[in-house]
């Protein structure tokens, strides 16, 4: 056992209420190593001493912990999925939406949603709870600016809709950023909302355990409402859906029973 580390992990959660323990260790090990390197600390207990007293430190932290890599539209497939196949049966008889953009990061998936609800025909209003662990990625978001790549994927007309161009990128039109609510939240300690249509999180379980998974997955099926759909990225399948009380409606969305 590498009591160093292990000191660390019970560190963390005693400053922060993030359960280390709950992602896979090698992964996250060997990418707390890279930051503790680069540093120059020998240990994690110097490590954490430092990070203790320096801002600037826990947020580099946080932000490397939290894997902020995000773009509109990923993985273009899956959201025409959600607009042709998803949102008209989500919409049968009702014409409002309740959805969460969980670890949303900085921003672009919550505004990606933003912008096809903006259109879609049939719906009256809808509102996004957005939230992430990080609350630097979450200012990011608010803020709502973006370098050319991130909009690699956007349809040109609502790039020129949607985004006003600056010196350096493209600031998001304010109203996208009117239905979205951004709020901190660790997805595996705090306490989850409830009758959400749609519950989208991507690309984020992949760095936690099988144990942590199984806890994830209950919790985000009781925030569904029934019919309700949850939403993973495209190397999250859900093997044994009917566990949770879900089922599949299409690759990588499943809907609640």
């Amino acid at each position: 056992m590498d009591i160093d580390y292990e000191s660390f992990k019970k560190n963390i959660y005693e400053k922060t209420g993030i359960d280390l323990s709950l992602y896979k260790e090698a992964q996250m090990k060997r990418r707390l190593v890279a930051l503790r390197d680069k540093r120059s600390f020998r240990s994690f207990g110097d490590y954490f001493r430092s990070l203790s007293s320096d801002t600037e430190m826990l947020h580099e932290f946080l932000d490397r912990m939290t894997i902020n890599v995000s773009e509109f539209y990923r993985n273009p497939s899956r959201w025409e999925v959600l607009e042709t196949k998803i949102f008209p049966r989500l919409l049968t008889g009702k014409s409002s939406l309740k959805v969460w953009s969980a670890a949303c990061s900085t921003g672009e998936e919550p505004y990606t949603l933003s912008m096809m609800l903006s259109e879609y025909r049939g719906v009256a209003n809808f509102s996004i709870l957005a939230t992430d662990l990080d609350e630097m990625v979450l200012d990011r978001a608010k803020n709502g600016f973006y370098f050319e790549r991130a909009l690699q994927d956007v349809p040109k007309e609502k790039k020129e809709r949607y985004f006003s161009k600056q010196e350096l990128g493209f600031k998001v039109d304010d109203v996208l950023k009117k239905p979205i609510a951004f709020k901190k939240q660790n997805l595996l300690s705090d306490p989850f909302g409830s009758d959400f249509d749609l519950i989208v999180c991507r690309n984020v379980m992949i760095y936690f355990t099988e144990e942590a998974k199984t806890v994830l997955y209950e919790k985000f099926s009781k925030a569904l409402r029934p019919g309700g759909v949850l939403f993973v990225g495209s190397t999250e399948q859900i093997f044994n859906p009917g566990l949770y009380g879900l089922e599949t409606e299409e690759p990588f969305f499943y809907r609640k029973k």
